[in-house]
């Protein structure tokens, strides 16, 4: 809540702070319209009345802009602090409910330990003396626990009551249950005592009833409690709900609000820019419908004002509903809580009651019945005031029911009385409770002394009745607390129902309120169809220019691509600039240590050479004195002390020259690690990972070298040291310090020996670690190697998948053709289009051209006037001229005419292209619609033809099956007929009667034989069309198959040559019969069909390999449709970005120019202020002064001072208007700047939409691919539904032919009597009867097996023949029953083997179903092996993506590696320049040594002086001096020795800084190794687990295909079984002819009732058909309907949904409308107060300004007085300075000068001009150029037909019509308010401004004689306030006093600069102003 109270306080500070500066803003209006309002003329009065609507509507619009911002800014805040609450309250209610929920389960464990503690006292009722002490206790607690029970009820005034209540509740049960626990352990410590049971079943009973009643109470309780918790959240949610909808819908209106005045503000431009020129009507019929709007807004404010008021009523009474619902539910838990307290003290008193009886069982009965009577009068006097107080709380829960039926506000009153009441009462019941408490206190006291004195036994008899008594007294109070209880209850439901009533009451109210806003909306719209008019007017408008600012945005978004490009090469340049720089850097530093090295280098010779000197000439002194003082003992003492010295010195020439040695070395030393160090960076030049690893090994070892030479360093600074303090100390112990010297140099030389050594060994080892390195590399170069090696391999896989793509291409290339055709439509489109874009820019052109024509010819209009107004004035010889001018003008303005209308006509003619091209772009994309339903028809025509082959193919399968069968009994029949020949040849005894029947025989079998080839024929031809026909199902059933997978189709086809063999087989066998040519025709064919099944099945490979690139392609379509929208979403982010700082830095720019320019604008309004003072003042000394000088004049200085005052003021006003003007062009500038930021604004939000387009059509394919995706899909799954489908029908038939087979059985044995009917007809023998039999019956058989699909035709024909053969039979019978019996026999035989065979086919196609589920199964198997495999190679992809990635990172690195090696190299380049200065130095050293030489000889010459010089002392001390100097020669040399260590320091520092350097680099090779390495090895996991489950594939194909091969070679097997079991049928069928006899008889009986049952089939068949037919049909019926009426009522419930949810959104809007009308009218009722307090300052303003003018005009009429006082006088100062300027002036404005002079010296007018005209110029041309005329590069303004030309009259004439026309008073200033006025940089205005038509500028211009770029309200005061009046001024004589002759008051005319733009009364001013 502060959070939110803070929110409002600032927002309302904001509002505060807005306000104070708008009345700064209104006082600076109000001062500048007052200035301007002087400039007015009455000619122009419609345009500024235009001019005020805009100001108004701009005021307006900023002022709602920025209480939209408050709104918005207060309900941001709102909704925080809503937020927070709901946070808040959520979480306190969560933690209500846990604490209830404790609180809930506390009680249950209460009330489980207070049972178990009244069972243990029931248990226990005989009790020892001892256990008395007990209950004191228990009470005790028990009322302490009471009492803080009460106390923690009596918290909840506090906010945070309920959960900290709530805590003490459950602290308090918790003890209370520790309590009751130590409590039920000392009861069943007294019960295992004493386990009498002595108390009544009774009590028990009773009390375990009484607890079940306070359960069930509780329990009710809580459940109420609950609901009624339930019930207020669900109300709190409902409001809260129902006021974020008010918010919103607020917040929506508001929107509509502002858009429907921005709307009203582009009609208003729109229509200024283009009507309101012509049309003043059509303003005001505006400013009408503006004023009838706002008058409805007031009404609509009013009204909503009313509604606002209303729901604040509302909700006020909700609040207070609530809070007397939150106080009634208080009151409640205290009515339980006192409730509880009231069970518990009856508890406690039973408790007490058992107590006493146990302990009364231990006194006397006479005792107890005589003292016993005091306890029970005591407690009979509490029950029953517990009685009446329970009654007195029930009488008045009475009452509060009766009364809680009226109104809820004055139930709310009396329930807080009666709660208060119930206080009362309640602390009325606890002080009873006390009293009790006494009572029972007093009791014990009793008891005990009673005790004490009465030691016998007594009675307890009466006593326990009397507790029985007492007790069914108290369970009477018990049940009347129960009943008081139940009656709270209803009373709270019922006070429920009423808040229930109050709710409802007020959602009437809201839908009255909803009524009221839809009235209002009814109001609006009304409104808008007013606006509507308008509005369509301006869309054509808007329309072309949309058109033209696309075409902009997309050329501005070229370049601003390019722009960006740009930026990217500069940004890069830049970047590789800094890094050069950085080159430089380290070249310069490396350059600079190298001088300094080598400066260092040349000292350190130029010392050596030096000592080398000195010891030179020491030797030479040495040696001279030797060789000549050999006699003398004294020179022999000298001079061996002399060889001691020169020994010395030797010593420490030798250690000088060692330490050379040593430095030698040690530059050798650093020689040779260059060079290793050279030969290292060459090295890492091709191998980074050696250089790096020694580099940092030697930068280690290095620093280990540096420690060492540091602390060396050190040892000999502290020696050196030494050796000097002992050189000043002790000149005598010289020789000691110097061998002390010579003893550290030769350490220091070890020392330096050590490192040497030290340092090879670790070259050595380096040498050992860059071996190591080597072969490192080399494994890593073997490991490129190998993942090359599986790069080519992939590469290779990626090329045979390219061969497979380029052979899907082929057929793709079909569907290219159809799209090329699609797009060479579209091109021509696009073609048409650019024509028209092309058109629109030449129209574009033109009308730039036509805006150019116009401005053209309004400048030749205002140049026709001019020449028309001179002409009229000037000669009549310039009028020729001038007619010939305005007739060419004509002539041209009729040719602009033309040429309009023919653009126009253009314009037209490009629109009508344009409107049949986008009907040729429909037409299109119609078209292309249909090609879509056509290529869907033909898929689903596709479809139903792959149906058709499929189901054809399974009846030719039938067809084959028939075949074989057929062939198999042909077979059967050759074989029978071989074998019968040889018994034919066998009867010869009978040849007579034989030969006779076998020639009938043989004739019939001919007869035969020819009719069952001509069957045979008709088969076969039959067949070969089902052949065809099946073939052609194979073809359709292959391609089905090739799809799902090629291995299958392997299978397949195997199975078909397989099928194709057997049938060849077939045919072979059929062959050798009569028609082995048929058969061979056919065989031909098969061999064809093969063939063409074949290419199908290449066809069909082609096509699945089309289907996987097209797939892919889709994949890949995919891939680009997703990049293209992560590039939508950054360039959508950009544009978000970009609009944002564009937006913030325009606003924050236009904020700090308006804040500058007020605050400018202020200070000169104080300064003018001053102005304005000061002026009074001088009218006050000028009224003084005149009234003083009325007698002797005016004072001349004071007169001359105040101009000189005057002069000053206007030269500063000059300066502030320049400054003005300055400050007017950048706020231009930033106006243009602006400007192009909203341009380009635009182009982004054009180029957001043109992504937004192409995204959606992305959108479009990719929804197009994914349909025809799923489309294929539920192809596939149709073919496998028909699939399927087949091998149900092959089932079927399979059934259908056993049927048949079944039937055969049926049917044979009656031609086989047939047959043998006809051999007894012939009375032929035995065996010719069986031969014919066999005969007919074969043929018989195949004839019937042939004719199995005739209808009952043949049936019919064959019951005659069956007829025909009975009556033969019935002839013959007797002769053939013995054949018949044995016929029988073999019958039955054969139908046993038929039925085995038929099992064993049955059993073959079982197997057969089981393997073609098992090749399903593996098919869903291999095709989800598939999918895997693909899934797998997408995931390598996706690695080799990877790879590519890390590929790339380690080409970088390898970039950076040889910026390393470059590096290295200028290193190399630094060692090399080292080299050469080392070289240098060897060179230096041998000049010094011939510097040695020389020092020799100079020594030699030093001798001989030493030998001139004999005094020792002086020798001595030379020698000394000497000694000294070469000491001091050795620290300057140490310490040069220390300045190269350091410098070799330094070098080392930065090798280990390149070390570190190259060594990162590696570790981050070494990382991108592990990468690879890490993929290389998941991809190899991947690979292998790919190859292994292709391996595992194989197995599983192989295996399968083992499987095929057993299933197949049992099948051979079967099949060979079946042959032998037909040759053995073939020969029982002989026996079995013979039973075919006796059968025949039986057979006619069968066929009989079979031709019935077949009767009746057919009719039940027919009849079961019809009736399915029937059912079917009522079943489509009924599913019609009820689908039908489903759909309509589908249909009617979206409609009413759409209906409700528009009737939902129109009511939203109309309300969210309502808010904002209301809120603007409440800123409308604002801004009218405003005003009239405006008003009323200007009319207060007015009169000020009218005291003014009285005192100016007696002012100037002293004035007059004085100037007619000096009229006479001339002045010579004014001459002067006129006399200069003419000469000044040019030639063709001088006669103006003279003019004035001549009006000056009093001279007519008349004279003037006749002396004027003598010249050729007329005067006239000097005032036009003075007057701003005469610049011929800027038109001047028109004149208006009211304005009569002023250049002929006189500059005094001039001046005084100027004044008159500056000070006539306009028309009053229309009322405006300080709202309306806009600040004078602000938007409104700007636009203003820019809509503001050119005429009216002219028109401006002309009036006003000012820019129209500087706002009218910065005008001086100057020109404001008129000086004189113009009534009383004359034509004749000058007007002012400032024509006068007075000295400084008249201007010298000099030439001036005037501006084009300036008008004749501003250049007046500045000529007074000089």
């Amino acid at each position: 809540m502060s959070s939110w109270l803070g929110g409002l306080g600032s927002g309302l500070g904001q509002v505060g702070g807005s306000l104070a500066s708008l009345t700064d803003h209104i006082s600076n209006l109000t001062k500048d319209m007052l200035m301007e309002g002087t400039e007015e003329v009455e000619g122009e009065l419609p345009h500024y009345r235009r001019k005020e609507i805009e100001a108004i509507h701009a005021t307006l619009r900023s002022e709602n802009e920025r209480l939209k911002k408050l709104c918005t800014d207060l309900e941001e805040k709102h909704e925080a602090s809503e937020l927070q609450i709901k946070h808040q309250s959520t979480s306190y209610r969560n933690q209500l409910q846990q604490k209830e929920v404790e609180i809930s389960h506390l009680k249950a464990r209460q009330i489980a330990l207070q049972e178990q503690l009244l069972k243990l006292q029931s248990a226990a009722p005989m009790v020892n003396p001892a256990a008395g002490s007990v209950p004191t206790t228990t009470a005790s607690s028990f009322n302490y626990g009471v009492s803080h029970y009460a106390a923690a009820f009596h918290d909840d005034d506090m906010d945070f009551g309920d959960v900290i209540s709530s805590q003490q509740e459950i602290n308090r049960l918790s003890n209370e249950i520790s309590r009751l626990e130590s409590e039920v352990g000392h009861w069943r410590h007294i019960a295992q005592i004493s386990k009498a049971q002595g108390s009544d079943s009774s009590d028990q009973s009773e009390i375990c009833k009484l607890q079940n009643t306070i359960k069930e109470l509780k329990q009710s309780r809580s459940q109420e409690i609950d609901y009624h918790q339930h019930e207020m959240s669900v109300l709190q949610n409902a409001h809260q709900q129902k006021l974020t909808e008010v918010t919103r819908r607020h917040r929506e209106e508001l929107r509509d609000y502002e858009e429907r005045i921005e709307e009203l503000e582009n009609l208003l431009k729109q229509g200024g820019s283009g009507i309101a020129v012509t049309d003043h009507s059509k303003i005001d019929e505006m400013q009408r419908t503006i004023q009838d709007l706002q008058n409805e807004k007031v009404e609509s404010i009013k009204k909503v004002e009313e509604l606002e008021d209303k729901i604040k009523d509302i909700s006020k009474k909700l609040s207070s509903s609530e809070n007397d619902r939150d106080v009634l539910r208080k009151e409640q838990e205290r009515l339980n809580v006192e409730n509880r307290q009231i069970i518990k003290e009856c508890e406690r008193l039973e408790v007490e009651c058992s107590e006493l009886q146990l302990c009364a069982v231990k006194h006397n009965e006479s005792v107890k019945e005589t003292e016993g009577l005091l306890p029970q009068g005591a407690s009979l006097e509490e029950v029953r005031r517990l009685q009446q107080a329970l009654s007195d709380a029930g009488n008045e829960i009475t009452r509060l029911s009766n009364l809680n039926q009226d109104n809820l506000t004055e139930d709310n009153l009396k329930l807080k009385m009666r709660v208060q009441d119930l206080e009362k009462e309640n602390s009325l019941l606890i002080q009873e409770k006390e009293e009790l408490q006494i009572s029972f206190l007093k009791l014990n006291s009793d008891y005990e002394e009673i005790k004490s004195t009465t030691v016998r036994d007594m009675d307890l008899d009466s006593e326990l009745h009397d507790l029985r008594l007492n007790l069914e007294a108290k369970e009477q109070e018990l049940n009347q607390s129960i009943t008081e209880k139940e009656q709270l209850v209803a009373e709270l439901e019922e006070l429920d129902k009423q808040n229930q009533e109050a709710t409802e009451h007020m959602i009437l109210i809201k839908d009255q309120l909803s009524k009221q806003q839809s009235e209002g909306d009814s109001i609006i719209s009304k409104l808008k169809k007013d606006l509507n008019d308008e509005k369509k007017r301006v869309h054509q408008l808007e329309d072309d220019q949309m058109n033209i600012t696309k075409e902009l945005d997309v050329q501005k978004e070229k370049l601003i691509q390019s722009e960006l490009v740009l930026s990217d090469l500069h940004l890069t340049k830049q970047e590789l600039e800094g890094k050069i720089e950085d080159l430089v850097d380290q070249l310069n530093k490396s350059q600079n240590n190298n001088l300094i090295i080598q400066k260092e280098n040349f000292e350190l010779k130029e010392h050596i050479k030096r000592k080398e000197e000195e010891l030179s000439s020491v030797r030479c002194e040495f040696t001279q004195p030797l060789k000549q003082d050999s006699n003398s003992n004294f020179k022999d003492d000298l001079l061996k002390e002399r060889e001691a010295d020169i020994r010395n010195l030797e010593q420490n020439l030798s250690e000088v020259e060692q330490l050379n040695a040593n430095l030698k070395k040690a530059a050798f030393d650093l020689k040779l690690e260059n060079e290793k160090l050279v030969l290292a960076c060459e090295e890492v030049r091709h191998q980074l990972e050696e250089s790096i690893a020694g580099n940092h090994q030697i930068s280690l070892e290095k620093d280990t070298i540096l420690e060492a030479l540091k602390m060396e360093k050190a040892q000999l600074e502290a020696e050196l040291h030494r050796a000097e303090k002992r050189l000043l100390e002790e000149a005598g112990r010289y020789e000691q310090a110097i061998e002390e010297l010579s003893h550290a140099q030769d350490s220091s030389a070890s020392a330096l020996q050590l490192e040497r050594e030290h340092l090879l060994k670790l070259s050595q080892e380096k040498d050992f670690e860059i071996a190591g390195l080597r072969r490192n590399i080399e494994q890593i170069d073997r490991d490129h190697k190998e993942t090359k090696t599986i790069l080519s391999s992939s590469l290779e896989e990626r090329k045979q998948l390219t061969q497979l793509m380029n052979e899907k291409e082929l057929f793709i290339k079909k569907l290219q053709e159809r799209s090329s055709e699609l797009q060479e439509e579209l091109d021509k489109s696009t073609e048409a289009l650019r024509r028209n874009e092309i058109l629109k820019q030449t129209i574009e052109e033109k009308d730039k051209s036509l805006g150019s024509m116009k401005e053209e010819n309004s400048h030749l209009k205002e140049e026709l006037e001019r020449l028309r107004d001179q002409q009229s004035r000037a000669a009549p010889a310039a009028e020729p001229r001038t007619l010939d001018c305005v007739s060419e003008l004509e002539s041209e303005v009729s040719q602009l005419n033309i040429i309009k209308d023919d653009l126009e006509e253009k314009i037209k003619h490009h629109q009508k292209m344009i409107e049949d091209q986008n009907q040729s772009k429909m037409q299109l994309l119609q078209s292309l619609q249909e090609q879509k339903k056509e290529m869907d028809e033909c898929k689903y025509q596709h479809e139903q033809m792959n149906a058709m082959h499929t189901q054809l193919l399974l009846e030719k399968d039938e067809e084959i099956k028939t075949l074989q069968k057929t062939i198999e009994e042909i077979k059967t029949q050759l074989h029978e007929e071989r074998q019968d020949i040889p018994t034919e040849n066998s009867d010869i005894f009978q040849e007579t009667k034989v030969q006779s029947l076998t020639i009938e025989n043989g004739s019939e079998k001919h007869d035969l034989s020819k009719a069952e080839t001509e069957r045979l024929v008709k088969g076969i031809k039959e067949r070969e069309l089902e052949i065809k026909l099946l073939n052609e199902k194979n073809i359709s059933l292959t391609k089905q198959i090739d799809q799902l997978s090629k291995d299958e189709v392997g299978k397949l086809t195997q199975i078909i040559q397989q099928k194709d063999l057997e049938i060849q087989a077939l045919h072979a066998r059929i062959s050798s019969g009569s028609y082995t040519q048929d058969i061979v025709y056919l065989q031909q064919q098969l061999q064809a069909f093969a063939m063409e099944r074949e290419k199908m099945l290449a066809v069909l490979n082609e096509k699945t390999r089309e289907n996987s690139h097209l797939k892919a392609e889709y994949h890949k379509m995919m891939d680009i449709v997703a990049a293209k929208e992560a590039a939508l979403i950054k360039l959508q982010e950009e544009n978000k970005r970009l609009s944002t700082t564009f937006e913030s830095s325009g606003q924050d720019m236009f904020r700090e120019t308006v804040q500058n320019l007020s605050r400018i604008i202020r200070e000169k309004d104080i300064e003018i202020d001053a102005l304005s003072q000061k002026c009074q003042t001088l009218l006050t000394v000028l009224q003084t002064s005149s009234a003083g000088s009325e007698v002797g004049g005016v004072n001349s200085n004071q007169f001359e001072e105040l101009l000189q005052e005057r002069d000053k003021l206007k030269q500063q006003v000059k300066k502030m208007e320049e400054w003005k003007q300055q400050v007017m062009t950048t706020v231009q500038n930033m106006q243009h700047e602006s400007a192009q930021l909203q341009e380009e604004l635009h182009q982004l939000q054009a180029q957001v939409l043109v992504d937004s387009d192409n995204n959606s059509k992305l959108q479009v394919d990719y929804t197009g691919l994914i349909q025809s995706y799923e489309q294929n899909e539920t192809k596939l799954r149709s073919f496998g539904q028909e699939l399927a489908q087949v091998q149900h029908s092959i089932g079927q038939l399979c059934n259908t032919k056993d049927l048949l087979l079944g039937k055969l059985d049926i049917i044979s044995p009656q031609f086989s009597s047939g047959s043998s009917a006809t051999s007894q007809a012939a009375e032929s023998p035995r065996r010719a009867k069986s031969e014919t039999s066999k005969e007919s019956s074969q043929q018989e058989i195949e004839e019937i097996r042939k004719l199995l699909q005739e209808k009952e035709a043949t049936i019919r024909t064959l019951q005659e023949n069956n007829h025909r053969l009975s009556d033969s039979v019935a002839a013959t019978s007797e002769l053939g029953r013995k054949e018949h019996e044995q016929t029988d026999s073999e019958m039955r035989q054969l139908k046993e083997k038929q039925d085995v065979l038929q099992k064993s086919l049955r059993e073959k196609d079982l197997l057969i179903k089981a393997k073609s589920d098992q090749l399903l199964s593996l098919n869903e198997n291999f095709t989800n092996k598939l999918n895997e495999n693909e899934l797998l190679r997408q995931a390598v992809t996706n690695l080799k993506e990877r790879v590519l990635n890390l590929e790339l990172d380690i080409c970088k690195l390898k970039e950076e590696n040889e910026k390393i090696v470059e590096t290295t190299r200028e290193k190399e380049t630094e060692y090399q320049a080292l080299q050469e200065t080392n070289m240098k130095f060897s060179m230096m050293l041998q000049e010094k040594e011939f510097e040695c030489h020389s020092m020799k000889e100079k020594a030699l010459a030093f001798e001989q002086l030493l030998k001139e010089k004999e005094d020792e002392t002086g020798e001595l001390n030379q020698l000394l001096n000497t000694v000294r100097s070469m000491q001091e020669k050795t620290v300057t040399f140490q310490q040069e020795r220390d300045q190269v260590l350091l410098a070799l320091k330094q070098k080392q520092m930065e090798n280990t800084a390149v070390h570190n350097e190259v060594q990162l680099l590696r570790d981050k090779e070494l990382r991108l190794n592990q990468e690879l390495e890490r993929l290389r090895t998941h991809l190899l996991e991947t690979e292998d687990s790919y190859t292994r489950e292709a391996l595992a594939a194989e197995d599983r194909e192989a295996k399968l295909r083992k499987k095929v091969t057993a299933l197949e070679e049992k099948l051979l097997s079967s099949s060979s079984a079946m042959e032998n079991a037909s040759h053995q049928a073939n020969l029982q069928v002989e026996s079995l002819q013979e039973q075919l006899n006796v059968v025949s008889s039986q057979r006619d009986v069968s066929t009989l009732q079979l031709s019935m049952a077949r009767e009746q089939v057919k009719q039940y068949a027919l009849s079961l058909s019809n009736l399915q037919m029937v059912l079917e049909h009522f079943q489509q019926e009924e599913k019609a309907m009820y689908s039908a009426e489903l759909e309509k009522h589908k249909q009617l419930v979206t409609e009413w949904k759409k209906k409700a949810e528009n009737l939902e959104e129109k009511l939203i809007s109309l309300q969210e409308r309502l808010d904002e009308a209301n809120a603007a009218l409440d800123s409308a009722s604002r801004l009218t107060e405003q005003l009239d307090i405006k008003e009323e300052q200007i009319e207060q303003l007015k009169k000020q300004n009218e005291l003014r003018q009285e005192m100016l005009d007696d002012v100037q009429k002293k004035l007059m007085d004085l100037v007619n006082s000096t009229e006479g006088k001339v002045d010579k100062v004014l001459m002067r300075n006129l006399f200069i300027g003419h000469f000044h002036t040019p030639k063709n404005q001088r006669h103006e000068v003279l003019r004035l002079m001549g009006n000056i010296l009093g001279i007519k007018r008349e004279e003037m001009e006749q002396l004027l005209n003598e010249d050729q110029g007329g005067v006239t041309r000097w005032m036009t150029g003075w007057l701003g005329g005469g610049s011929k590069s800027v038109p001047n303004t028109p004149l208006r037909p009211n304005q009569q030309s002023v250049f002929n009259s006189s500059f005094s004439e001039l001046f005084v019509k100027f004044l008159e026309t500056e000070s006539h008073p306009s028309l009053p200033p229309p009322k405006l308010s300080v709202r309306d006025m806009k600040p004078l940089d602000s938007p409104g205005r700007r636009k203003l401004a820019a809509n503001v038509p050119e005429s009216f500028q002219d028109t401006t211009e002309a009036r006003s004689g000012r820019r129209t770029d500087l706002s009218p309200f910065l005008a001086p005061r100057s020109a404001a306030v008129p000086l004189i009046n113009p009534a009383g001024l004359g034509h004749g004589g000058p007007g002012h006093l400032l024509l006068k002759p007075i000295a400084d008051v008249l201007p010298t005319f000099t030439p001036l600069p005037v501006s084009p733009d300036n008008s004749a009364g501003v250049v007046l001013k500045d000529l007074l102003k000089q």
